[in-house]
């Protein structure tokens, strides 16, 4: 119990804190040319037979949707307020797996012939940090660990990405797997 309420205490100290630096009301600013590029880059580096067009066009889609979702979302809060509107219902969406979910289905609809697409979800055995979920863009055939993360929420909709094993702050899980530990807990709490 005490270790629960240090969590929460410190979960509102990072949300007090990070009140203070908000994102602008007029959304996020749009992608540069060199920051389109070098996610394009990031992806034609998974391998030798991603298509370079399929690369440019991902990134290309990925900046421009995530700018297009904060702007739905109603993005005017650092993440962790924001999810606090969400689930008050004062926001439509912008949870992380909004985010995930959205930028998947959009990149889907290019039905890419050299890239695949995973979903993942960081500290879902941390009792003190919340689950947060990711796009993932992979060559086709490669694992998500081969990929290149896309999290439009840890920066209130601007685009971070990285190598998914150089995330400088989350270490991912598959989604199937972390779905699948969650089920057989739940299944050894209701044989209790």
């Amino acid at each position: 119990m005490i270790r629960k309420i240090a969590g929460i205490l410190s979960l509102m100290a990072v949300m007090i804190v990070a009140g203070c630096a908000g994102p602008s009301p007029d959304g996020p600013p749009v992608a540069s040319k060199l920051e389109i590029a070098e996610l394009a880059q990031g992806i034609r580096a998974l391998g030798d037979d991603v298509d370079p067009e399929e690369a440019e066009r991902a990134a290309r889609i990925t900046y421009a949707y995530t700018r297009q979702l904060a702007l739905e979302y109603q993005i005017t809060d650092p993440p962790l307020i924001h999810n606090m509107k969400v689930n008050s219902g004062r926001r439509p969406r912008g949870l992380c797996w909004h985010w995930a979910e959205d930028i998947e289905a959009r990149l889907r609809q290019e039905n890419f012939r050299t890239l695949d697409l995973h979903r993942a979800i960081a500290n879902a055995d941390n009792p003190f940090l919340i689950d947060h979920s990711t796009a993932i863009v992979s060559r086709r055939g490669d694992t998500m660990f081969q990929g290149v993360v896309l999290d439009p929420w840890r920066k209130a909709g601007i685009l971070h990405w990285s190598p998914v094993l150089k995330d400088p702050k989350y270490t991912w899980v598959p989604r199937e797997k972390v779905f699948a530990a969650k089920r057989q807990k739940l299944r050894r709490a209701a044989a209790r």
